[in-house]
């Protein structure tokens, strides 16, 4: 089966998004089938990858995202999906791409919309007032579940906003992480003497410095550790538009920017090493990057307001919206047996193995899942 997908919002630096896109894409390749990805990008292109196909069209930066790009040309979209000729089409953007779904049915395509975000917890961000920003949320989903086959949630948090409509094609399937990447043994002792010394507690924020990832958070914690006499650091590792606002923010404290870290194993190392991670996001409907510290034997301070306390269980804390609460939950962390927080965050992620994951994706889709999945 060619199962053709689209995604907006996906550059060279993207973090969670392309993380699943490739993962999912080399899934369907080991199960038979036959990936093709759809992203935009400053030019037209075509490029064989393990995960697949993946065709570039021209796309418009979004102003105000860091360089993201959106798909916006609707007529050389639809025709290369009829060139394409998918027997599935699974679409990861509610925003410029949801027509793609009555192209589809108008083609008798099985299509699968894939929600990687809550926009619900979005408009709520930009839209003053809870009432009109969920009337709205509500109008967009109702129509994005009319015009698709099937709707993908990762958690049951961000199936919310559909299950209170009653959508009838929803599904939920987590995501996964990289277990063999991902892993208490990537621990590493000489990063760790570069970025602390040995009695000073390591955090670390891994994410798109966004304001809907809520970044600040960390630096704020960690001024309020300091003011309490904990000698801990900070390491950021991402980029985005509000970079120079927070190395501002952060100046006179013990905080290394390490910018876009493309070196996944590189990521690896630096999630194993550190004793917390801190993911604050309110809006996060998953959180791979959460769990991939997990997978590290790294516990994780979450918002409580977002998807990740469910994710993350009890390896770790989740906490409101303020600064002491995040440093009292850190504190609490490190109170515990380094070596039983670690074999409990380790524990936590071997619940989400891709290979389950991907069987789950097919399954939207219709189609057999991979033998043996767990």
């Amino acid at each position: 089966m060619r199962i053709v997908r689209l995604a907006n919002f996906v550059a060279p630096r993207s973090g969670g998004l392309r993380t699943a896109l490739h993962e999912l894409g080399s899934g369907y390749g080991a199960a038979g089938h036959e990936p093709v990805l759809v992203i935009p990008g400053p030019r037209p292109g075509v490029r064989e990858t393990p995960a697949g196909k993946i065709i570039t069209v021209p796309g418009p930066v979004v102003p105000g995202t860091g360089g993201y790009r959106v798909i916006t040309a609707r007529r050389s979209l639809r025709r290369l999906l009829d060139e394409l000729r998918p027997d599935r089409l699974e679409v990861s953007d509610r925003t410029t791409l949801r027509w793609t779904g009555r192209w589809a049915r108008s083609r008798g395509v099985r299509s699968v919309m894939v929600s990687h975000e809550s926009l619900d917890g979005l408009l709520r961000l930009f839209v003053p007032g809870r009432a009109p920003a969920r009337a709205l949320a509500d109008r967009l989903n109702r129509a994005t579940a009319r015009d698709f086959d099937v709707v993908v949630c990762t958690t049951a948090w961000a199936a919310a906003e559909f299950a209170r409509l009653g959508v009838p094609n929803l599904r939920r399937v987590p995501l996964g992480v990289d277990l063999a990447r991902f892993a208490p043994e990537r621990r590493d002792p000489a990063l760790r003497a570069t970025l602390a010394g040995p009695d000073e507690p390591l955090l670390v924020h891994c994410s798109r410095l966004s304001s809907e990832k809520h970044p600040d958070r960390p630096i704020a914690a960690l001024a309020e550790l300091r003011r309490r006499g904990v000698p801990a650091r900070l390491v950021v590792a991402g980029d985005g538009p509000r970079r120079r606002a927070l190395e501002e923010r952060a100046a006179g404290l013990p905080v290394r920017f390490l910018g876009h870290v493309s070196d996944r194993d590189m990521v690896a190392r630096l999630l194993a090493t550190a004793d917390v991670a801190v993911a604050p996001g309110p809006v996060e409907t998953f959180g791979l990057a959460a769990l991939e510290a997990l997978a590290g034997g790294t516990p994780v301070v979450v918002s409580r307001a977002s998807a990740l306390p469910e994710v993350i269980g009890e390896a770790g804390a989740a906490v409101g919206d303020d600064p002491r609460a995040y440093a009292d939950a850190i504190q609490g962390l490190l109170a515990r047996d380094e070596r039983d927080r670690r074999r409990q965050a380790r524990a936590q992620a071997e619940r989400f193995g891709w290979p389950a994951s991907v069987g789950g994706f097919l399954g939207a889709h219709g189609l057999p899942g991979l033998i043996g999945a767990r």
